[in-house]
């Protein structure tokens, strides 16, 4: 079966030690065949080694030595898999504190968020938490993974117990879309095939949740926003004349013959093409890669930006961010940092921090003022030039910004711009 390119669905996952992220991560691969020979034959000589009777399905993601010998995930571990019906990449996220900043960078482009709890434990902290950062995120759907149903017998009860949990404290947060599913990630029960197990579940098993999670209308399909990131001058015969602008689009719709506006000029014209590589077309959508030309001979470059004559996004030089410090050194007050938003650089200074976010309890902080590594914090920020930016709940693209050291070129923080 032909593998649509446009369905490519990202995803990560999080949860507490030991919740079973990265064995369910395994079984997924496992179970609908995604694995090479060779890597599995790795695996099971390294859990023959570890002395186990089956395999290991965990070290399927956890790379690195440390993560191993400790059994916990440290870095964010992408997988890549196919099914007939979608593409799938796979961020797997460390469940620990200290590794929020972790969390912040796998979860920032996926589409839905597994979120695993141990049926035994219940909802913990770390469940509050790691929810809470997938609202800040507008992540639009969340699966919450009832998972080790196996050590409960595979009854009803405690997963009814998690659900009415979840939904009383997620109720406070801004998420969409969430469903359950009782699963046992080490024996695959509700994974990729339905438990014989839990047949009071009348729902679907996690794959088929993942295949048919509608994330089309997930794309902001009204604001049209085409950041330049180059402008293409072949100077070759037959493209003598050609200057197109080629960029990925953020949001929206463009078509041939559309008035638009080059910002921050002002200046208007109509697109007379749109290129997808050689092909020429009559209409792009988000997240398409084009180049398009206009009528207008218009003095536009990398970092301006194409929209519709009625629907322009904020030129602003002062604004307030959702704040996600990455940096091992805290933020140094008055520094100067790059500010990368879209294809656009600016200096930037953090003004002021308004609070910071306790993320265990929801709580605000008003008088710590320092922003360490992992905090979480509303600030504000100027800029040396303007930049054209929506909210992050209105566009997940131009609502987000990264900061950079000038001195070590390091990305310290990146931040979801609030109204």
């Amino acid at each position: 079966m032909q593998i649509d390119n446009n369905q490519l669905l990202r995803f990560t996952t999080a949860g507490s030690v030991d919740d079973g992220k990265s064995t369910l991560i395994g079984r997924l691969l496992y179970d609908s065949k995604s694995i090479f020979e060779d890597q599995l034959e790795a695996i099971e000589e390294t859990s023959k080694r570890k002395g186990l009777g089956t395999v290991d399905l965990a070290l399927f993601t956890d790379g690195l030595r440390d993560e191993r010998e400790q059994g916990i995930t440290i870095d964010v571990a992408y997988r890549y898999f196919t099914t007939p019906k979608r593409k799938f990449i796979i961020a797997d996220t460390p469940g620990h504190i200290q590794y929020t900043r972790n969390m912040v960078t796998g979860a920032s482009t996926a589409n839905a968020a597994i979120i695993l709890i141990d049926a035994r434990h219940g909802v913990i902290e770390q469940t509050k938490r790691h929810a809470f950062i997938a609202s800040l995120l507008q992540i639009p759907h969340i699966i919450v993974c009832v998972n080790k149903m196996d050590l409960v017998d595979f009854a009803e009860k405690p997963y009814n117990d998690i659900v009415a949990q979840f939904e009383e404290f997620s109720s406070k947060l801004n998420v969409k879309d969430v469903r359950f599913i009782p699963i046992s990630a080490l024996n695959g029960d509700n994974v990729v095939n339905r438990s014989e197990s839990m047949d009071w579940y009348s729902g679907a098993p996690l794959l088929h949740a993942l295949e048919t999670l509608h994330i089309s209308s997930d794309i902001n399909k009204i604001d049209a926003r085409f950041a330049i990131q180059t402008v293409i001058r072949p100077q070759r015969e037959g493209f003598i004349d050609y200057r197109g602008y080629a960029g990925r689009i953020s949001s929206g719709i463009y078509r041939v013959g559309d008035e638009v506006v080059v910002l921050p000029s002002g200046f208007t014209s109509k697109i007379k093409s749109i290129n997808a590589g050689e092909k020429e077309i009559e209409e792009a959508y988000a997240p398409m890669s084009v180049a398009m030309t206009l009528e207008d001979d218009i003095d536009a470059s990398r970092g301006n930006m194409i929209v519709k004559k009625n629907n322009q996004p904020e030129m602003t030089q002062e604004f307030d961010v959702m704040l996600c410090w990455l940096n091992n050194d805290a933020a140094r007050p008055g520094a100067k940092y790059t500010l990368m938003h879209t294809s656009n650089e600016r200096r930037a200074i953090i003004k002021d921090v308004v609070y910071k976010i306790d993320i265990n309890t929801y709580e605000r902080e008003t008088e710590d003022k320092e922003l360490s590594m992992n905090d979480i914090a509303r600030v504000k920020i100027r800029a040396a030039q303007s930049i054209m930016s929506d909210t992050y709940r209105d566009n997940r693209n131009t609502g987000s910004i990264i900061l950079i050291d000038e001195g070590t070129n390091e990305t310290v923080a990146a931040g979801m711009i609030v109204g």
